[in-house]
């Protein structure tokens, strides 16, 4: 009987210990559920959850400490390729340094060609049958005709030569080809307006002249037909670049660079300065209430503007507002897309084909600069300790 009570006792006590295990269980759950509910209400606090991404973001790219875990003679061999790195930047300064003189020096050999262009282009020059000997795409298609469908082409073709017009005969040159250049290129259509389309029918030629050593830089030139809106003949725009790594971060270093740009002064008509525009405003007096209405001149947008840049302080710690350095650094891209592209081969911006071959140069150079983000990111993490062999690189 002892036995049985001791049994019936111990299996009390079990019960019992297993209710106790499950009030805790119990109350455990509850804890949970209630620490979700304060969760899932402090996620749609849109203060907090913006205080959670900052400080994930902040997390984002952060080292796993390799190079500050490095003794100290590997930290020192460090600082010997750094200034290895240094050296090698000072020669690449010099390399682009003699790329600026051998564009000077080349720029004569290009310009007759280019002359030769402009002269086409504005029609003082009829190109002979061994200057237009180069194949077209039209030219190409019509090669693999028929000898039966040539001839009814031709036969339109005639039919079509003998409706034209006498004015369509006393056409010259080229007609809008600047213009057309300039729609067909994003970054200057934007800044073209449709009162400015009747001067920018008037541009003959945009030519580029490089400046001689020592000076580094150069400067567009718009010659412009005689018209009714201004009279200067040549409109320019001059760029100063630099070609030395900055003293306190010298491997930003990446080659020349445009720090300053100059306009000039376009002399407007009376009436005609499409910069500007005159806006009615009307005032109250404060004490008397009388209304009365003014007029004033505000800037307007408009692609001559371009010839009025923000100006850069002298003083390169000098700062520069936001604003301003927004328009320069835009300013610069277009002048060197002038410099480097448009001008060389204005006939493929005019016909779209430059702009065709850019777009594909341009997915290509993505998908790399995908490869090398991700590759940078590694790099700072990378412990060769830890590395592991990859599949491709196993030996065969």
């Amino acid at each position: 009987m002892a036995d049985s009570t001791e049994k019936t006792a111990l299996v009390e006590d079990d019960h019992e210990d297993m209710s106790s295990g499950e009030e805790e269980d119990g109350d455990n759950q509850v804890a949970t559920t209630d620490k979700q509910s304060v969760a899932s209400s402090l996620l749609k606090d849109p203060a907090v959850l913006a205080a959670l991404q900052g400080k994930l973001g902040s997390m984002v790219g952060t080292t796993s400490g390799y190079i500050q875990s490095l003794p100290p003679q590997v930290k020192r061999r460090l600082k010997s390729l750094k200034k290895l790195q240094l050296d090698t930047t000072k020669i690449e300064s010099d390399f682009y340094k003699e790329v600026q003189e051998l564009e000077f020096k080349y720029q004569t050999l290009y310009q007759p060609l280019f002359n030769k262009r402009t002269q086409i282009v504005k029609g003082v020059h009829e190109p002979t049958d061994a200057e237009c000997d180069f194949p077209s795409d039209s030219e190409d298609e019509e090669a693999d005709l028929s000898t039966e469908v040539k001839d009814k082409k031709a036969t339109i073709e005639d039919e079509k030569k003998d409706q034209v017009t006498e004015a369509k005969e006393d056409v010259k040159g080229i007609p809008s080809f600047w213009l057309t250049i300039f729609k067909n290129v994003e970054m200057l259509a934007e800044m073209v307006q449709d009162y400015d389309e009747p001067i920018l029918e008037k541009l003959e030629d945009v030519t580029v002249k490089i400046h001689e050593k020592p000076a580094m830089g150069f400067t567009i030139n718009f010659h412009f037909q005689e018209n009714e809106y201004f009279t200067n003949g040549v409109l320019t725009k001059e760029y100063e670049m630099k070609c030395e790594p900055m003293e306190d971060d010298p491997f930003s270093f990446e080659g020349p660079e445009i720090i300053k740009c100059k306009g000039c002064t376009i002399d407007w008509q009376k009436g005609k300065n499409i910069t500007v525009k005159t806006v009615k405003k009307k005032q109250k007096h404060k004490n008397k209430g009388n209304v009365r209405t003014i007029t004033k001149q505000v800037k307007a947008d408009s692609f001559f503007n371009f010839f009025a840049p923000p100006e850069v302080p002298d003083d390169p710690k000098a700062e520069v507002d936001e604003e301003t350095q927004a328009l320069l650094t835009a300013d610069f891209e277009i002048g060197h897309y002038i410099n480097e592209r448009i001008v060389p081969r204005a006939v493929l911006y005019f016909t779209g084909e430059a702009l065709e071959e850019e777009s594909d140069y341009d997915e290509e150079e993505s998908d790399q600069d995908d490869d090398d983000e991700e590759d940078s990111d590694a790099d700072p993490d990378f412990d060769p300790k830890e590395a592991k062999e990859t599949p491709e690189c196993h030996q065969q």
